[in-house]
Formats: structure tokens, C-alpha cells, sequence
């Protein structure tokens, strides 16, 4: 089995968030870029990764060139697809546009394993456990006011998270970091444990 093609596009989702039921901006989208590997047997494998912002396209480029690069791979040697591109991509990781690149054609080849050798992804991935812990992440965003941030908080420890991901630097404030401990002490007394 081979990669034979790769198909990407952008995606607007809504920017609602379901955990705590706050949204920066109910009226904003999501720009998600997708990809579709496609292998010479016909198993498709799909990948997401998300930037945001003016950098989308260039999101968007960097998948469909470093997609390009395992056009012909063998989709069951994830880890080999994985260290080829990195070498192509020299001294430009391991963070950044790169790496969220490199995140959606790897989310699609465990994909295309997965559908290829009919097990799920946590059986490929050695799961040994039927249960994890995970915690809530991107329901409290920077964006939002000191109360919002509070009742959020609080919604996510009614609703059983043990532990809570912020994104809480301030924009565009005259002393930012106040402003956010400020927030965060507040948010954190209502909260799940903080990471």
C-alpha cells in the first residue's frame, strides 16, 4: 500500500465552545485546515490542524508541500513518514507552522492504519487502559471578563473536570500580567485543577 494523493482545504467552523458555554466571539469562525490522504488501495485517512488568523494559507501551503513529500510512502510506516519530513524540513522545528503541519498528515496516516489493519487508534497505540484522565482545554479563554472566566470555571467543576486548561494572557493591557493573575486567581478558586 502506497499514498497515492492529497487533498486539502479550509474549513469555518463556529467558535462556540461546548465545555463551559462561553464564547469569545459567538459570531466568529474557526478557519481549520484539513487533509485528506488517499492510499492506491483506496483508504482515505483524514488530518486536521488549526492556526488561526492571517496565517491560515500558509498553514494550508505547508500541508499540501509537505504532503507532497509522501506521495509514494508506505502510510503503515508512520514514524519513517514522520522522521522523512523532519529531515526535509531541516532546521525549521520542532515548533511552529511545521509542526502543525507535520500534525495533520500524521493524524491521517494513524488514520489510514487504523481503517488499514481494523483496530482503533488506542488499540494501535498500545492502550492499556479503558479509562484515562484528561482535562478541559479551551473552554477558558483569554477573551473573556473576570466574571465570565469565574462562572466558566465553575461550570467545568460541576460538570466533573478534575483539571482545567487557560489561555490567560491579557491583549492589549496596560500591565498585562496583573490583569491576567488577577483573572487566573479568581477563575482558579471556581476551577478544576490549573495546568
Amino acid at each position: 500500500m502506497k499514498i497515492a494523493s492529497l487533498h486539502t482545504g479550509i474549513v469555518r467552523l463556529p467558535n462556540d465552545e461546548p465545555l463551559a458555554g462561553f464564547s469569545e466571539n459567538p459570531n466568529a469562525t474557526n478557519p481549520i485546515v484539513w487533509l485528506r490522504l488517499r492510499t492506491d488501495d483506496g483508504i482515505e485517512g483524514l488530518g486536521v490542524t488549526y492556526f488561526g488568523g492571517a496565517l491560515t494559507g500558509t498553514l494550508r501551503r505547508a500541508v499540501d508541500d509537505l504532503g507532497a513529500l509522501v506521495v509514494g510512502e508506505d502510510p503503515l510506516r508512520v514514524e519513517a513518514i514522520h522522521s522523512k519530513l523532519r529531515d526535509a524540513a531541516v532546521s525549521a522545528g520542532p515548533a511552529g507552522i511545521f509542526t502543525m503541519a507535520l500534525s495533520a498528515i500524521d493524524v491521517a496516516c494513524w488514520d489510514i492504519k487504523g481503517k488499514a489493519l481494523g483496530l482503533p487508534l488506542w488499540k494501535l497505540l498500545g492502550g492499556g487502559r479503558d479509562r484515562i484522565a484528561t482535562y478541559a482545554s479551551g473552554a477558558l479563554r483569554r477573551g473573556l471578563k473576570l466574571e465570565e472566566a469565574v462562572t466558566a470555571a465553575g461550570r467545568l467543576r460541576e460538570k466533573g473536570h478534575r483539571q482545567t486548561k487557560c489561555s490567560s494572557a491579557c491583549r492589549a493591557s496596560p500591565r498585562p500580567r496583573a490583569k491576567s493573575s488577577r483573572r487566573d486567581s479568581s477563575a482558579r478558586r471556581s476551577a478544576p485543577t490549573w495546568i
